[in-house]
């Protein structure tokens, strides 16, 4: 027995040297691409955790998991309980939860946030990243993206504010701290300004994290706004409390500089991670170009950073010989740790929704049901293109390049009922490809102004509906088969989901939708399966 135990070991030994022979030397950016802004992360031991802000959709705060800092995988939701923190009805789009920050500290994950217009900063804690996340222990303190720090056993919470009062010049704001009681879930003790931003007139000063390196305290935060003047700048200070200083060197990380044809835009708004092997790396926000527009929003970008000396600090060097974020680079010194593929196609088959699977706002009811390889959802009087919880179930766009196509059997009995796909950037911008009545319709909306742009007769149940973008258009079809599909209309402007066009903080999604169109309905569209599928 220990004879064969030996070879096992040695052959999987063998195993695993051959895959890392034939690891790849480089990654691609952007590490989570599609709607996937304001990244958090944290090591613990080998593991790498991030989490993104989510903003109106549920469940909220996707955390992934990695092993190589480029290969991830969805674990989890830190808000996952329609009671935990609660997503109302007419919440506004992109509202809700925003920025959020990953933390661990002696056996226990802390997931701090804020839910604007929803209650404020409040933070989770479990033992477990993939959940369950506790009950919401909510501060009253003012502004978003708080952060976390602890020192000598005391944890400190990092705010975002204005405490000073005193509004030296237009959209000052800066970063604030006071300790945090974890027994008591309270704020404790003085409050102290940390800073405004890194120079005179710098705008939304935000987005605070703080590290001890080498012995000092370095203090990152985001600045410009989330747009094309975001930057990450940063400050160092001997002592805790401070003063912090900012570094000569800032911007560390921006890419306004480089005009607004450059193909990625808008950087900012990082985190840094040291691996086992003491290398710096840092997660950042980024927005790629595609056709002089930004469909896919905010994306998680990855860079390596080097800690360098500026006058006896540690400074970060972001991309040190480049300077600002690529497309694709040498890949971290860590053990390549690929995930298998996501499956193009969801049949429905297990007993629940799969994690990559989106509701707009908190269900408090379960619309849905999952039986006999069918995914079956109720008609329900809300709609998209309200500030509800409409019966919608889906998934973000990662691809420019992409087609999503689903089978639903549905026979409407009365003309206000309708299910079918839909592309959604937001409740006034998306497209919906519907059975309705005896009829399948394609509807446009565009800044709040829905309209029918084509339509056909469909008499039959069962019809295969299709969504395909490709160079900045989507061609929308349906037929009773997949081999059989034709097209509904003209091929439409991808880019009515773009940044440019909607605008907000959120991103695009494609998944299935159905509705009684404000009235009581005993209804049901059952899909059959949803696939999808990007290059």
């Amino acid at each position: 027995m220990l004879r064969f135990s030996g070879v096992f070991l040695l052959f999987l030994v063998g195993v695993l040297l051959s895959a890392q022979e034939g690891a790849p030397t480089h990654f691609k950016n952007p590490i989570l691409p599609g709607f996937h802004p304001d990244p958090s992360i944290i090591r613990v031991g080998e593991d790498y955790y991030l989490v993104n802000s989510s903003f109106e959709w549920y469940p909220g705060l996707p955390i992934y998991h990695s092993k190589d800092l480029v290969n991830w995988k969805l674990i989890g939701y830190g808000v996952h309980r329609p009671e935990q923190v609660e997503i109302p009805a007419n919440t506004k789009d992109s509202r809700a939860l925003y920025a959020p920050t990953l933390r661990y500290h002696e056996g226990t994950y802390y997931l701090i946030n804020t839910c604007v217009t929803c209650g404020g900063n409040f933070y989770l804690t479990a033992k477990d990243p993939a959940g369950p996340w506790s009950d919401p222990i909510w501060l009253d303190s003012r502004g978003i993206d708080p952060s976390l720090f602890w020192e000598d056993g005391k944890c400190y919470y990092q705010g975002h504010a204005n405490i000073s009062g005193e509004p030296m010049w237009p959209d000052k704001n800066g970063v604030w701290m006071q300790e945090l009681d974890l027994a008591t879930g309270k704020l404790v003790g003085p409050k102290k300004q940390l800073t405004h931003g890194h120079a005179t007139n710098a705008r939304w000063t935000e987005g605070p994290h703080l590290y001890k390196i080498n012995g000092k305290y370095v203090l990152t935060v985001a600045e410009g706004g989330t747009g094309f003047q975001h930057a990450v700048t940063a400050f160092h200070s001997d002592s805790l409390w401070g003063p912090y200083l900012p570094y000569h060197s800032n911007p560390l990380l921006t890419h306004r500089h480089l005009g607004k044809d450059y193909p990625i835009h808008s950087t900012g708004h990082a985190d840094l991670v040291q691996t086992q092997n003491g290398e710096w790396w840092a997660v950042t926000l980024g927005k790629r170009l595609y056709q002089g527009k930004t469909p896919l929003a905010r994306e998680t970008f990855l860079t390596p950073v080097e800690i360098q000396n500026e006058e006896g600090y540690p400074l970060p060097v972001f991309n040190p010989g480049h300077g600002k974020l690529l497309l694709e680079q040498e890949r971290p010194n860590l053990p390549w740790s690929p995930h298998p593929a996501e499956p193009v196609v969801d049949d429905f088959t297990a007993q629940q929704l799969a994690l990559h699977w989106n509701f707009l706002r908190t269900p408090y009811t379960k619309w849905y049901t999952l039986a006999e390889g069918k995914l079956n959802v109720a008609l329900r009087p809300e709609m998209a293109d309200s500030l509800h919880n409409p019966s919608l179930i889906a998934r973000r766009i990662q691809h420019h390049t992409f087609t999503a196509t689903v089978a639903m059997r549905f026979q409407p009995e009365k003309t206000n009922e309708a299910a079918g796909l839909i592309i959604y950037r937001n409740s006034g911008n998306h497209y919906q490809l519907l059975r309705e009545g005896k009829e399948m319709v394609l509807y446009k909306s565009l800044k709040g102004n829905k309209q029918a742009i084509a339509r056909r007769s469909y008499p039959g149940g069962e019809v295969v509906l299709q969504a395909a973008a490709r160079d900045g258009r989507i061609q929308f079809s349906c037929g009773p088969a997949s081999q059989s599909l034709q097209p509904l209309g003209e091929a439409q402007d991808l880019m009515l989901i773009s940044d440019d066009v909607s605008l907000g903080f959120n991103g695009p999604y494609v998944g299935m939708y159905a509705t009684s169109q404000g009235q009581p309905s005993q209804a049901i569209a059952s899909y059959d399966w949803f696939a999808y599928a990007g290059e």
